[in-house]
């Protein structure tokens, strides 16, 4: 667990050589029971990518996936979820390891997705407005927690990206190492969805600040995206626009990640 206090905290040595492997994790966004796609979290943008998340999930498993990142957008916006059946599905079915966000608020709905074969949860909102929440959720289910923090200009946004907060995303990341997180998604909402490229700046400043593993989310547009990551010795990256309209060969990026099993 990251338990390090700040004043001591220092980057735990990998298991694998500095950039060695990454994670890669194709994402699915479900809206309306259908798969979509946002540009900078507006849901106004909201467009649909795919016709069955079921025959999606089975096509990045056949590219090479080991997991997938799926997120309730329904229910970040209404702050419980809308779309569990289709995650609890596509957990059970496609052979992927599934780690799901949005409008997951209280410990029944994780201890309940976690129970459908889910295997990792993320805690986004309620990482600023409820981090007790995060440390019991922890405490219980150890590293099945993951977090979501979202900002835009280095600010946390909650509520679906809904909501700005006054938090910056290297102190809330600060805080939920201490919490006793392992896991954290960052996503620079400003380049979601824009395949714009990834924002290495803020996800290096990240890595060096603590010592839990960092996914990196938001822009990715080439096989170059994943390289820079992988420099950076990052866990993982979710790609999601630049599979789907093919900017991105998901088999090729999953070759030059390396081995799937972080």
């Amino acid at each position: 667990m990251c338990t390090a206090p700040s004043s001591i905290r220092r980057k735990a040595v990998p298991q694998v050589k500095a950039g060695e492997k990454m994670i890669i994790l194709p994402a699915i966004d479900i809206k309306d029971k259908t798969c979509v796609r946002l540009v900078k979290g507006d849901y106004a943008t909201a467009h649909q990518v795919a016709e069955s998340p079921y025959e999606t999930a089975d096509s990045f498993r056949e590219a090479g996936a080991a997991w997938i990142h799926m997120v309730d957008l329904d229910g970040a916006k209404d702050g419980r979820p809308v779309n569990e059946e289709i995650f609890e599905k596509v957990a059970g079915e496609s052979g992927l390891k599934v780690e799901v966000g949005g409008g997951i608020r209280s410990m029944d709905t994780i201890e309940r997705f976690l129970e459908k074969g889910i295997s990792r949860v993320i805690l986004g909102s309620v990482a600023v407005k409820d981090p007790s929440l995060v440390k019991e959720a922890v405490r219980k289910f150890g590293d099945k927690i993951a977090v979501g923090i979202d900002a835009r200009n280095g600010m946390v946004a909650t509520e679906g990206w809904l909501e700005k907060s006054d938090v910056t995303y290297l102190d809330l990341a600060r805080a939920m190492e201490d919490a006793g997180v392992k896991t954290i998604i960052y996503t620079d909402i400003s380049r979601d969805g824009t395949l714009s490229g990834v924002n290495t700046e803020q996800l290096g400043k990240l890595n060096e600040a603590v010592s839990c593993d960092i996914i990196a989310s938001g822009g990715v547009r080439s096989i170059q995206d994943i390289l820079d990551c992988k420099k950076l010795d990052l866990y993982g990256c979710i790609c999601g626009k630049a599979v789907y309209t093919g900017a991105l060969d998901l088999a090729l990026a999953i070759e030059k990640a390396g081995e799937q099993t972080c």
